[in-house]
Protein backbone atom coordinates (compact mmCIF):
# COMPACT_ATOMS: atom_id res chain seq x y z
CA UNK A 1 0.00 0.00 0.00
CA UNK A 2 3.05 2.53 0.46
CA UNK A 3 4.21 1.91 -2.80
CA UNK A 4 1.38 3.37 -4.12
CA UNK A 5 0.47 5.84 -1.64
CA UNK A 6 4.08 7.36 -2.36
CA UNK A 7 3.96 6.85 -6.15
CA UNK A 8 5.56 9.77 -8.16
CA UNK A 9 2.92 10.09 -10.97
CA UNK A 10 0.01 9.66 -8.71
CA UNK A 11 1.12 12.35 -6.49
CA UNK A 12 1.76 14.32 -9.45
CA UNK A 13 -1.67 13.59 -10.77
CA UNK A 14 -3.21 14.47 -7.05
CA UNK A 15 -1.29 17.74 -7.06
CA UNK A 16 -2.49 18.59 -10.51
CA UNK A 17 -6.31 17.34 -9.80
CA UNK A 18 -6.91 19.17 -6.39
CA UNK A 19 -4.70 22.14 -7.01
CA UNK A 20 -6.19 22.87 -10.22
CA UNK A 21 -9.76 22.35 -9.32
CA UNK A 22 -9.24 24.80 -5.73
CA UNK A 23 -7.85 27.10 -8.32
CA UNK A 24 -10.59 26.95 -10.57
CA UNK A 25 -13.23 27.14 -7.62
CA UNK A 26 -11.70 30.56 -6.56
CA UNK A 27 -11.56 32.33 -9.95
CA UNK A 28 -14.94 33.35 -9.48
CA UNK A 29 -15.54 33.43 -6.01
CA UNK A 30 -12.67 36.52 -5.81
CA UNK A 31 -13.63 38.57 -8.92
CA UNK A 32 -17.06 38.20 -7.35
CA UNK A 33 -16.72 38.57 -3.88
CA UNK A 34 -20.41 40.01 -3.01
CA UNK A 35 -22.02 36.90 -4.98
CA UNK A 36 -19.67 34.28 -3.06
CA UNK A 37 -20.92 35.72 0.34
CA UNK A 38 -24.72 35.09 -0.76
CA UNK A 39 -23.54 31.55 -1.29
CA UNK A 40 -22.22 31.96 2.06
CA UNK A 41 -26.18 33.24 3.30
CA UNK A 42 -27.43 30.56 1.47
CA UNK A 43 -25.76 27.96 3.83
CA UNK A 44 -27.02 29.58 7.42
CA UNK A 45 -23.98 28.21 9.23
CA UNK A 46 -22.39 31.26 9.54
CA UNK A 47 -23.47 34.01 11.62
CA UNK A 48 -23.83 37.24 9.36
CA UNK A 49 -21.18 39.47 10.70
CA UNK A 50 -18.23 36.57 9.29
CA UNK A 51 -19.94 36.06 5.90
CA UNK A 52 -18.08 39.10 3.79
CA UNK A 53 -15.11 38.47 5.71
CA UNK A 54 -14.97 34.87 4.72
CA UNK A 55 -16.24 36.07 1.06
CA UNK A 56 -12.58 37.77 1.17
CA UNK A 57 -10.52 35.17 2.65
CA UNK A 58 -11.81 31.81 1.63
CA UNK A 59 -11.27 32.04 -2.28
CA UNK A 60 -7.88 33.05 -1.66
CA UNK A 61 -6.90 30.53 0.54
CA UNK A 62 -7.83 28.09 -2.05
CA UNK A 63 -6.15 29.81 -4.99
CA UNK A 64 -2.39 29.73 -2.51
CA UNK A 65 -3.36 26.19 -1.89
CA UNK A 66 -3.93 24.97 -4.94
CA UNK A 67 -0.86 27.04 -6.40
CA UNK A 68 1.20 25.84 -3.87
CA UNK A 69 0.22 22.23 -4.51
CA UNK A 70 0.79 22.38 -7.85
CA UNK A 71 4.22 24.00 -7.60
CA UNK A 72 5.29 21.81 -4.57
CA UNK A 73 6.10 25.05 -2.32
CA UNK A 74 5.15 25.27 0.74
CA UNK A 75 3.69 21.55 0.24
CA UNK A 76 2.84 20.46 3.73
CA UNK A 77 1.03 23.13 4.40
CA UNK A 78 -1.13 23.41 1.18
CA UNK A 79 -1.83 19.69 1.62
CA UNK A 80 -2.83 20.28 5.15
CA UNK A 81 -5.41 23.25 4.14
CA UNK A 82 -6.72 21.34 1.00
CA UNK A 83 -7.73 18.48 3.56
CA UNK A 84 -9.00 20.85 6.26
CA UNK A 85 -10.88 23.30 3.26
CA UNK A 86 -12.36 19.77 1.48
CA UNK A 87 -13.48 18.37 4.79
CA UNK A 88 -15.15 21.73 6.25
CA UNK A 89 -17.30 21.56 2.49
CA UNK A 90 -18.23 18.12 2.83
CA UNK A 91 -19.69 18.99 6.19
CA UNK A 92 -21.32 22.17 5.02
CA UNK A 93 -23.20 20.47 2.43
CA UNK A 94 -23.56 17.41 4.28
CA UNK A 95 -25.31 19.78 7.03
CA UNK A 96 -27.29 21.13 3.91
CA UNK A 97 -28.81 17.96 2.72
CA UNK A 98 -29.85 17.05 6.11
CA UNK A 99 -31.63 20.14 6.51
CA UNK A 100 -33.53 19.88 3.65
CA UNK A 101 -32.36 22.66 2.04
CA UNK A 102 -31.92 23.37 -1.65
CA UNK A 103 -29.32 25.47 -2.38
CA UNK A 104 -26.52 26.40 -5.03
CA UNK A 105 -22.73 25.32 -3.45
CA UNK A 106 -21.17 28.51 -4.88
CA UNK A 107 -18.53 25.88 -5.04
CA UNK A 108 -17.39 27.72 -9.15
CA UNK A 109 -19.88 29.97 -9.45
CA UNK A 110 -20.57 31.99 -6.86
CA UNK A 111 -24.03 33.82 -6.35
CA UNK A 112 -26.33 31.49 -8.62
CA UNK A 113 -29.85 31.24 -7.14
CA UNK A 114 -30.72 28.65 -4.16
CA UNK A 115 -31.78 26.12 -6.56
CA UNK A 116 -29.31 23.80 -7.28
CA UNK A 117 -29.00 20.25 -5.38
CA UNK A 118 -26.18 19.93 -3.30
CA UNK A 119 -25.56 16.60 -3.85
CA UNK A 120 -23.29 16.38 -6.90
CA UNK A 121 -20.60 19.43 -5.08
CA UNK A 122 -20.79 16.87 -2.20
CA UNK A 123 -20.23 13.66 -4.38
CA UNK A 124 -17.00 15.52 -6.16
CA UNK A 125 -15.69 16.68 -2.61
CA UNK A 126 -15.89 13.60 -0.95
CA UNK A 127 -13.95 11.85 -4.22
CA UNK A 128 -11.45 14.88 -3.61
CA UNK A 129 -10.91 14.64 -0.45
CA UNK A 130 -9.39 11.03 -1.48
CA UNK A 131 -6.74 12.71 -3.64
CA UNK A 132 -6.26 15.50 -1.11
CA UNK A 133 -5.22 12.84 1.17
CA UNK A 134 -3.15 10.70 -0.58
CA UNK A 135 -1.26 13.89 -1.04
CA UNK A 136 -0.70 13.95 3.03
CA UNK A 137 0.15 10.68 3.32
CA UNK A 138 2.45 10.45 0.11
CA UNK A 139 6.18 10.89 1.02
CA UNK A 140 7.26 11.60 -3.06
CA UNK A 141 9.14 15.16 -3.14
CA UNK A 142 9.70 14.54 -7.16
CA UNK A 143 8.43 17.56 -9.31
CA UNK A 144 8.17 20.07 -6.57
CA UNK A 145 10.02 23.54 -6.66
CA UNK A 146 10.61 23.20 -2.87
CA UNK A 147 10.27 19.96 -1.68
CA UNK A 148 9.33 19.55 2.19
CA UNK A 149 12.77 18.12 4.18
CA UNK A 150 12.24 15.90 6.78
CA UNK A 151 8.86 14.03 7.53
Amino acid sequence: MRRVIDNDLLTLASRLIVGITLIYASYYKIVEPADFAKSIWYYHLVPGSLINLMALILPWLEMLCGLALILGVWYRGAALWANLLLLLFIAALASTIARGLSIDCGCFKAGKSATGPAWDALWFDVVAVFFALQLWFSKSTRWMLNPPRTR
